[in-house]
């Protein structure tokens, strides 16, 4: 979900007000996606690179809009039949925003509907954690399988699209073992402005891919 701050700028405006509308955008394209059928989203909210990089200010306004968003998500996710669940690396947060992300996912997690919400999250520092969990469980050697289960996201199949909105043409360390043999999007819009019309027009996009899984 990129070009946040972006958008502010070009509007004099700062960047947590580009997060705050960010956020907005973030809960109608979510739900836009399971109005749609798909059952399986993971949203890139705060990676590593984000949490070393960014200022004390700007990271509070995303916390707030995080806590926000949460206490919201207790409420309006089991009408919606969703299931929310944090893939990251928690350790870096406060006890009172793991014990929120604590209760939201314990609270929804009979759901249907998987919204996975990436927060100080990083495609190789998964890949480390997944590897180091399976290591304190006495595996000598690991499979392919073992690692995948063992991933943040073990709990849903890899992405069959990803999209990255903003112009720019990277993956930015995000789902990097999922992403093998993922088809990708790529559109300039910028974050604040993708809305239904963008998801329709992916997922017409999508439609028109014949994908190989890495053969010929």
């Amino acid at each position: 979900m990129d070009g946040n701050g972006r958008w502010a700028r070009k509007r004099g405006m700062p960047r947590e007000y580009g997060h705050s509308v960010g956020a907005r955008v973030f809960k109608a394209v979510s739900t836009y996606c399971q109005d749609r059928g798909v059952e399986y989203v993971t949203t890139y909210a705060l990676s590593t690179e984000n949490l070393k990089n960014r200022s004390r200010q700007e990271l509070n306004a995303i916390f707030l809009l995080l806590k926000e968003y949460i206490k919201d998500a207790l409420v309006t996710a089991p009408k919606r039949n969703t299931r929310v669940k944090f893939p990251g690396d928690r350790s870096a947060f406060s006890p009172e925003l793991i014990e929120m992300m604590d209760e939201v996912e314990e609270k929804t997690s009979g759901y249907k509907y998987l919204l996975n919400i990436a927060v100080n999250y990083g495609g190789r520092d998964e890949i480390v954690r997944a590897v180091n969990r399976l290591i304190a469980g006495g595996y000598k050697s690991v499979t392919e399988d073992d690692i995948t289960s063992a991933l943040d996201t073990g709990n849903c199949p890899p992405p069959d699209m990803i999209i990255r909105t903003g112009c720019e043409l990277r993956l930015s360390n995000f789902m990097l073992w999922q992403a093998a043999y993922s088809e990708f999007y790529f559109t300039d819009t910028l974050w604040p402005d993708f809305g239904e019309k963008d998801v329709d027009a992916a997922i017409e996009e999508y439609s028109r891919r014949q994908r190989r899984f890495g053969s010929a």
